[in-house]
């Protein structure tokens, strides 16, 4: 049983899914997705649930309304879930409203002995004591107790209509104030597109949206900002360029261009004349999938990078949480139509970090990992690894949080500001470096730099690969070319150390790279 509402902390789960593809194919999926989720809940025993979905109802609302309510209805009236009294639920379910329509679900359950419970009303700008349970869907546009938006379309031009957007609610669990914000950002159309240059136009994008969204909360001078939780489907890719550079070496391409331009195909083959890795506009078929579940992949995840100062994530343990097989019989097993990523993240904001049982916040203003309160670590990972659950793994967090902590002070817009360009200038100051034009065939290496400035590590350090040229769209009839890796090697990095890439032929002072500097948070 989870704690009454007296102790000094509380133990939370927050989970992260998207279920497009589980209202898809409701017959087979959605009782299974239920059902794990059900057990996962049963095994933490949280006394608060935070329960973001994206792709509510899938591609179809219109068909799907009817599995929509089953879904409530089942998890609401569970016997797991007997113990939660007060429960909101917020489902964007308009789907006739090309402007407001984002398929969101934010799903909320707290235990009966939490003492103190208020959510925030974003038009009063006043608290509400939370009591039974509320269900609100179809049109929530007037709901109070949340904040709802859209992204602008112009953030991702390349699309005709996206439902890309977030919903965010704020809570008082105990005397503790947070934001709960459900996200959902935009995919990679094409995997050549994707390839072309990191960043791509679709990280870009996704970058643009999160930043402007985060900046919101930060510029609210009427609701103030507050410590918030960010959890939902970012959509990160890993760095395809560097990622068929590793898996492209001693192989030669072939190109197989089509009448259609978005049907070109790139394969790529060993000596013997076998195909290895096939790339298209929506296909990237590797021939071992196990490879994608190994430590290297994780060099390649780099889209958090430019926002380690200001978002934090606990270490990825996990396989990546996208594309796999809809199937029950092959529920470990990635689908061939994207190179598997880590889309769907948990990330905490600095104020939050520190509402984190577990972290000290010692007197040189940095944090350091302590075990929480009954020797129980934060455990942040996948539900369902087994089992299928739909194209995405849903992606957990289990942590304690720490009770009467009022308001934590957030940091300013200004603060925040000045944390994004510091690293677009460090990015701008690299990339004029001339050693950053160099290529060559040799294979890269890593740099340990020590910082200058007093500065936290992150748990987990990321690793930054970049690469040289490669892939392009071609218009002959098929070649061959030989590819030539200029990723990293496969050993796992580990420790707090900052990483930085050095091209072939640099120099101790020259980095060719887009890299990131971890500081204080």
């Amino acid at each position: 049983m989870a704690e009454s509402g007296g102790e000094e902390s509380l133990p939370f789960l927050l989970v992260t899914a998207n279920v497009g593809s589980v209202f898809e194919d409701p017959s087979r999926l959605l009782q299974i997705w239920i059902k794990e989720f059900l057990r996962h809940v049963a095994t933490q025993r949280p006394a608060f649930i935070a329960l973001h979905l994206q792709e509510v109802g899938g591609k179809t609302y219109e068909k799907s309304m009817e599995y929509v309510q089953e879904f409530i209805k089942n998890l609401c009236e569970s016997a797991e879930l007997a113990d939660y009294n007060r429960i909101r639920v917020y489902l964007d379910e308009d789907y006739n409203s090309a402007e407001h329509f984002t398929a969101l679900g934010n799903l909320y359950f707290a235990i009966r002995t939490i003492d103190q419970l208020q959510m925030w009303n974003f038009l009063t700008h006043e608290w509400e004591s939370v009591s039974g349970k509320s269900i609100h869907t179809g049109n929530i546009e007037s709901v109070a107790s949340k904040e709802k938006a859209k992204f602008p379309q112009h953030f991702f031009p390349e699309c005709k209509w996206s439902r890309k957007g977030f919903l965010r609610t704020r809570w008082s669990v105990n005397g503790t104030v947070f934001d709960l914000v459900n996200i959902h950002l935009f995919h990679d159309a094409s995997n050549l597109a994707a390839c072309e240059e990191y960043p791509s136009v679709y990280c870009k994008s996704r970058r643009r949206a999160l930043v402007h969204t985060l900046r919101r909360f930060h510029k609210d001078t009427v609701n103030k900002a507050v410590p918030y939780f960010v959890f939902g489907d970012f959509n990160f890719r890993c760095d395809t360029e560097g990622v068929i550079k590793k898996l492209t070496e001693d192989l030669t391409m072939h190109r197989i261009p089509n009448a259609k331009n978005d049907s070109t195909k790139v394969q790529y083959r060993d000596p013997d004349g076998s195909n290895v890795l096939t790339v298209g506009k929506k296909e990237f078929n590797h021939t071992d999938q196990s490879t994608f579940k190994q430590s290297w992949l994780r060099h390649f995840d780099r889209e958090l990078e430019s926002l380690r100062s200001i978002l934090y994530e606990y270490p990825i343990t996990f396989p990546p949480s996208y594309p796999y097989e809809e199937d029950p019989g092959q529920p470990g097993s990635y689908m061939a139509t994207r190179c598997p990523a880590w889309c769907d993240r948990i990330l905490i904001s600095p104020a939050a970090r520190r509402l984190i049982e577990g972290i000290d916040e010692r007197e040189n203003g940095k944090h350091q990992l302590t075990m929480a309160r009954g020797g129980v670590e934060p455990s942040y990972g996948i539900i369902g690894e087994d089992v299928c659950m739909g194209d995405h793994k849903p992606i957990f967090l289990s942590i304690r949080v720490k009770t009467s902590q009022g308001t934590c002070q957030e940091m300013s817009d200004d603060d925040l500001h000045t944390r994004l360009q510091e690293y677009e200038d460090l990015n701008a100051r690299i990339c004029d470096e001339p050693s950053y034009q160099q290529q060559g065939s040799a294979k890269s290496h890593y740099i340990q730099f020590t910082p200058t400035q007093s500065q936290e590590s992150t748990t987990g350090s990321e690793t930054n690969n970049t690469s040289d040229g490669g892939g392009g769209d071609g218009t002959t009839t098929t070649t061959t070319e030989t590819v030539s890796s200029t990723s990293g090697g496969e050993d796992s990095i580990e420790g707090d150390s900052v990483f930085y890439q050095q091209g072939p032929g640099s120099g101790p002072n020259s980095m060719a790279a887009m890299i990131f500097r971890e500081t204080t948070v």
